[in-house]
Parts: C-alpha cells; structure tokens; sequence
C-alpha cells in the first residue's frame, strides 16, 4: 500500500505528521485521535495508518499518520506464552546493555553478564535432568516409590539403570532443543538490520548449546563413575569437564565475540565445540546404556546433589563479583539519591538469576511432590531446598526494603512536591485545598523514581544472601537442621520457609503467565504490564542467545525508511514520539540520510531518554547520543515533560522556576518545556470536573501540544 496517489492535490498535505506510540499498544485510531484509519505500509504487526480521507488533515494542512509497532514484541498469544518462561534469559540480556560508561568497568560487567547468562542455560539444563534423571529414571523407575502410571512409564521399569537413564536423558537434550528452535526465531527486519550484534547469536547459540549438553553427560558420567570408572567413562569424564572452561573462556576473553577480525575464526571455534558437545553426548548415551556393571545404591542419583551445588555456587560467586564492580563503580563517580548510571547491570542481573534458580528449584520441588517421589529421603535435593529458603528470604527482604525507602522519601518527596504546587498555584482558596493535595501527592509519586538508585544498591548489595545460602548448601546439612543446631528453630519454621517460597514461585509463574495472556488482549494490562515485556525485547541478544529477538532490529529501520519516503513526496516531516516511541524516533533520526534530516522536525513527549535509559543504558544512550541526535535535526526539537510523570521527564534543562536558566549559548537548553499539570485546581466555566492530572498521557489534543506542533511545522516550512 502507498499513500502516492493523495499526494497529488498540491498546496495541502505540504507536511505530514509522524505520530509514534509507546509501550501501551495504542489502537491508530487513539493515535490520531480519528474513528475511520486506513492503513497506508506496513503490515499486520507493524503498519503506517492514516485518516480516511475526509478526515486526514489537521486545520493547518498537516496530514496525519501513526505508526502501530505494539504488536511486534508479542505476536500470538502462544509465542507470548512461551516467551513467558524465557523471562529470566531475557533478564540477563538486558543487563549486559546497561554496562557503565568507563572502557574497564563495562567490558569486567559485559564479561560476568555473559557468564551468568551460560551458567543460567546450565542450571535450566540441571534442572530438567533432575527430573528426568534424578526423579524418574531413578527413584520413581526404580524404587518404584512414585505413583502410577509414573512407576510404569513407557515400560521402562523392567529395564536396567542404564538405558533408563540414556532413553530419560533425552528429555533434556529435546528441552535444549526446544531453546534453540525458539531463539533462532525473529521478526522480518526491515532494510538494514539496526544492531551490529546480531551475527553473535549464532556463536553464543553454539557456546550454550555445547555447556547444556557438557553438563548433561557431566551428571550421566559421575552417575556411573561413582560404582567405579572404566577407561572410556573416564575419557568421556575429562573431555566433557573441559568443554565447559573451554565455553567459558570464549565468552571470557573481552572483546574476542565482538571483534570484527576474528569473527570467522571465533565462529567456527564456537561451531566445533558444539559439533564436539554433540559427539560427547552420543558416544556418553551409547557408553551409559551399554554399560552392564552394577550401578551403586543409593537414595537419589549419584554426584547429583555435587553437579547442582557447584553450578549453583558459580552462579551466585559471579552474581556477587557483578554486584561489586558496579558498585565499585558507582562509589567512584556515582550520585546519591538518582538513579545511578550503570548500576542496573547489577539489579537485573540479580533478577534473572533469582527467578532462573527459583523456576528451576520450583520445577525439582513441585514435580516430586506430584510423583511423590521424594518421600522417606528427606524430601529434594538439598540445593534446591536451600535455592528455595534463600528466593523466599529475598523476596522478602526486598519487600521490606521497598516498604522503608517509600516512608523514608516520602516526607522529601512531599517538601519537593509541595514546593513544586505552591509555585504553579500560588493563590488557592479553600475550595482547592483538596485538589492541590491530590495534585501535590500525584507530584511526589512520580519523584519516587529518583530514590530508585538507593533500593538499587541496596538490592545488589542483597546477593550476598544467595553466596551465604550456596555455601551453607556445602554442609550437606538440611536447611532445618542447620536452623536447629544454630539457631534453635523447630524444623516446621524451616519446612514452612519452604513451602512458602514454593508457593511464591508458582505464583509468579502463574502471574506471568496470565500476563502473557492478558497484556496483548486488554488494555488496562497491557498499559501497566507489558511496558516491562516491550522495555526487554527491545534490545538484541548480545549475552544469552535464548532471549527473545528484538523488536528494534524491524522498528527503528521501518521508521527510517518511511521518514525517507515521506520526505520525498512532502515538504516536510514532523515526527512525534510519546514515551518508548521517542526512543524509536531518536534511533531513527540518527539512521537517515543528511538529505532527509534537513526535512524533520522531531517532538518527544513524555519521554524517558534521560530520565530512564540515559542512566540505566549509560553506554549506549547518554547525553553525547541525545545531542548527535539533536544536531542531527539542527536542534528543530521540542521535548515537553510534566511533573506529573513518573516515566518521562527533561532532557537537557529542566525549565522549572526558580531553577538557574540554561546557557543561551547552547542550543539543547532550548528543548525541553515543562508543561503546568493540570492546566488548573477548579473546574473551568461551565464544567462540571477539574482539569485531570494527566501524568504520563500522551495528551495528544491538549492545547500546549498543539501549540508546539505548529511552531515545529512553521520552523520546518520557513
């Protein structure tokens, strides 16, 4: 489709307006603010709508036309759900783009970034084999404890240890499998791919997929070694323990997957250790079924408790070594109460690692209560019951820390606040007292977001609680009878812990699962939950090769190609970007031709470049970016921002009175304006409301937007 044909009645539609939605998923018909759209390119996922025709200009000869992008993160509903449990290697991929600024610091968190994402491939992997190898092939097949039919599954109860074990360990190569399937899945890209880092995938796809099928014969071999070693289970033993230092290594050396000059050579290593992982895993399936010696006696699977401690014992040492180089960083150039630059590596990180090990001990926990297959021994594995005491005790320490930082800050938050209303309304009678507090306290929620980078630290700082639980899991001592020796508590306190931090887990599943469902269906939900899955998926897969593809690969191209089209066959383009859609907007700008710059104008609105990405994606989006991109338009910009708005705020100079003005000099002190929210405390003659607090609306048809538009159209037609 093509909007040519309209462009052939000269002297109207001389400049068109480019509106760009946020994370909200915003109809194009709430866009433009028009009953009737038709779409003009794009597709079902992502498409340029206009107005019909009656109805397409603004009274200034300004067509408008909207860019839907809301369904590219998403797509069906299924694939939304299965994303739904990808969520902590989506995690860890963030957290690698939120690197600090300084070349040592970034390329140290870049390094343990990617090493956290291998190992949690790993634990995924030990998982799984705890309840194929561990739970199934082992306990239910052959003390036949479980209940039916899973004592009798697919007539493997009659069989010998070893081929159970062999048939039972493709369950985990066809979950590794699964992965793989799911990550080599992308949107359509759109011209020129927007990130360098894509042809890394396939490397990091092949790094993991070589340490998931390493770790799986690593719990096969010392099964079997454990009743005594032969010299084929013992070659098998040594080379599949090297893959995984040598996996490590790869993703260890700085710089070795990014660098152009070694990019063949680095892709065909990562391809032969994989094609060996796979050549280790064939010959261990084939040695373990084939194997006739007797197999030792015990409750659970050889070596199994040993191969999870230390996978979970790695996690959490390179969790605590990633917390403290960004906070070593942070204490050399950091900034007290404001979100710290950097910082967010940590927290993320911190994130995807609690939910990772916290599904995987759920998993373990929940499949052999539903078995039944844990009973008389002690109940599962020790390092999952400590996985679980410690995701509990977590949990609940960050709920504790974000209840006391809100009552600290409320009372500087409201003084701020206060001071913000009382310059805005100086004069309010009796009848808008009540008004100027609601608007008072919707000023000081919004000004929670600069105390976010004290519970940052303070929750990077709580890791150390998983390094004390990986320890203690040392001991092969029960989570309750380690609190019996020490502190004196009854092991009900302990098994409660327990069963508590099950439940949470579930719950978060559950949740997540029902956002999966429900964020691309209904609004409200997908307003206030998807943000977090949009936010996420909009960064490529530079540490773990297993999250979900970006969206911006497709997105930010689409919309420089679009804004070149429009320039061909207009005067001029007016772009317009709410929230997220000003990042799109800015990455685009940054994309077009010197040609086609001459012929924009850009509006943000609402917009999180500084407040939010600036300091959480300090490497990649800081203030040299937001001002290339402001020369890029020679500074026809306008960014408008409320008080109001917890997400977006000011670019370059706050506005507000009473603050210093910025340097005339300097064109980017000229961006920002702070609009007045709302307009006023009583309703206006004739109504009945209150002018509403409008926060992190768009505002699309406030007067103040429209004002801007036209000087934006008038400095771009003059």
């Amino acid at each position: 489709m093509d909007d040519t044909p309209h462009q052939q009645r000269p002297g109207r539609h001389d400049v068109v307006e480019l509106r760009v939605h946020g994370v909200s998923g915003a109809r194009p018909e709430q866009v433009l603010g028009r009953a009737h759209v038709r779409q003009v390119a794009g597709d079902d996922s992502g498409g340029f709508h206009r107005a019909v025709e009656s109805e397409d200009a603004e009274p200034d000869g300004v067509t408008l036309e909207a860019y839907r992008w809301g369904d590219l993160p998403s797509g069906t509903v299924a694939r939304t759900l299965s994303l739904v449990f990808l969520l902590p290697f989506m995690l860890s991929n963030v957290a690698v783009w939120m690197r600090p600024t300084d070349r040592r610091s970034g390329a140290g968190v870049t390094v343990l970034c990617r090493l956290l994402a291998l190992n949690l491939t790993v634990v995924y992997v030990v998982s799984i084999g705890g309840v194929a190898l561990d739970l199934l092939a082992w306990r239910c097949l052959g003390a036949a404890r479980c209940r039916a039919p899973f004592d009798t599954m697919a007539g493997l109860d009659g069989r010998e240890v070893g081929p159970r074990l062999a048939v039972l360990a493709l369950l985990p190569i066809a979950a590794v499998a699964f992965l793989r399937l799911l990550g080599t899945r992308r949107p359509r890209p759109a011209g020129n791919p927007l990130w360098a880092v894509e042809p890394m995938v396939g490397r990091l796809r092949a790094v993991h997929v070589a340490a998931a099928l390493a770790v799986l014969n690593l719990m096969l071999l010392v099964a079997r070694t454990a009743g005594g070693a032969t010299a084929s289970t013992t070659l098998l033993l040594t080379l599949s323990a090297a893959v995984l230092p040598f996996c490590a290594v790869l993703l260890a050396v700085p710089g070795l997957l990014d660098r152009a000059a070694t990019t063949r050579m680095v892709t065909r290593t990562a391809s032969t250790v994989g094609a060996v992982a796979v050549a280790l895993s064939v010959a261990t399936l084939v040695a373990v079924a084939l194997d006739e010696r007797p197999w030792p006696s015990s409750e659970g699977l050889p070596g199994y408790d040993e191969v999870v401690n230390w996978v979970l014992l790695t996690q959490m040492t390179l969790l605590v070594a990633l917390s403290g180089l960004v906070l070593w960083h942070q204490g050399r150039g950091g900034r007290r109460n404001a979100l710290p630059r950097g910082l967010g590596a940590a927290v993320v990180a911190a994130i995807a690692v609690g939910l990772g090990s916290a599904f995987a001990a759920n998993l373990v926990y929940q499949a052999g209560n539903l078995l039944d297959g844990y009973r008389g021994d002690g109940g599962p594995p020790l390092p999952y019951q400590w996985t679980l005491l410690a995701f509990f005790v977590h949990v609940i320490a960050g709920v504790v820390l974000c209840g006391g930082l809100t009552l600290l800050s409320r009372r500087r938050r409201w003084r701020a606040a206060a001071a913000i209303t009382a310059r805005d309304f100086p004069a309010v009678g009796p009848e808008g007292a009540e008004r100027l507090r609601q608007v008072t306290r919707a000023v000081a929620r919004a000004r929670f977001v600069e105390w976010l980078g004290l519970l940052a630290i303070t929750y990077a700082a709580l890791s150390v609680i998983g390094l004390a639980t990986s320890l203690l899991r040392l001991t092969d001592l029960a989570p309750d009878q380690l609190a019996w020796r020490v502190l004196g508590l009854p092991a009900g306190a302990v098994g409660m812990g327990l069963a508590l931090g099950s439940y949470l887990v579930a719950a978060v599943l559950v949740a997540l699962i029902l956002g999966g469902v429900f964020a691309y269906r209904t609004a409200w939900f997908r307003r206030h939950v998807g943000i977090l899955w949009d936010l996420g998926t909009f960064w490529p897969r530079a540490a773990h090769p297993f999250a979900p593809p970006s969206y911006a690969d497709r997105a930010v191209p689409e919309l420089a190609d679009r804004i070149t089209h429009l320039t061909e066959r207009h005067d001029g383009v007016l772009l317009c970007g709410h929230s997220h859609g000003s990042v799109l907007l800015a990455l685009a700008v940054l994309r077009l031709p010197p040609r086609v710059r001459q012929r924009v104008v850009l509006l943000t609105y609402g917009s999180p470049l500084d407040r939010l990405y600036a300091r959480l994606f300090p490497a990649y989006l800081n203030e040299t970016v937001l001002r290339a991109v402001g020369d890029r338009v020679e500074w026809r910009w306008l960014n408008l921002w409320r008080d109001t708005d917890p997400v977006g705020g000011w670019i370059f100079a706050p506005h507000r009175p009473g603050d210093p003005p910025p340097d005339p000099a300097d064109p980017a002190g000229r961006v920002d304006r702070r609009l007045r929210d709302p307009q006023g405390l009583l309703p206006s003659p004739g109504e009945r409301r209150p002018p509403p607090v409008r926060g992190h609306h768009p505002g699309e048809s406030d007067p103040d937007f429209r004002a801007a538009m036209s000087e934006l159209a008038r400095r771009l037609r003059h």
